[in-house]
């Protein structure tokens, strides 16, 4: 059965490897069989975070034809402050409920 393999290693840069794999293989007995992967991971396998199909599963869990194994990076950044500091670069007029306003409209209407 085929697998995709996804890994983004910087923003915008996706680094995808499509394998073939026998039914009953486990994403950690997928992850070893592909050696392109090894050489761009920095990561120890026990701290790496990795999904199928955007959900969340152990190294232990087994695939199925076409799934789709995502390996996630941590983020540089809490999106609540993120968005906090984008809103601050932005400023008051130019950002949410305040970008436009209908004429004769009450401010934040």
């Amino acid at each position: 059965m085929k697998i995709s393999v996804i890994y983004s290693p910087a923003p915008r840069q996706i680094n995808e490897w499509t394998l073939e794999v026998s039914s009953g293989t486990s994403v950690q007995q997928a992850l070893e069989k592909c050696p392109e992967l090894e050489e761009s991971l920095l990561l120890t396998k026990g701290t790496m975070i990795l999904g199928i199909w955007g959900k969340r599963v152990a190294l232990n869990q087994l695939l199925q034809e076409n799934d789709r194994v995502e390996i996630y990076r941590g983020l540089q950044i809490d999106p609540k402050v993120a968005r906090r500091e984008r809103f601050k670069r932005q400023g008051i007029k130019s950002a949410g409920l305040f970008s436009t306003k209908r004429a004769g409209a009450k401010s934040g209407y």
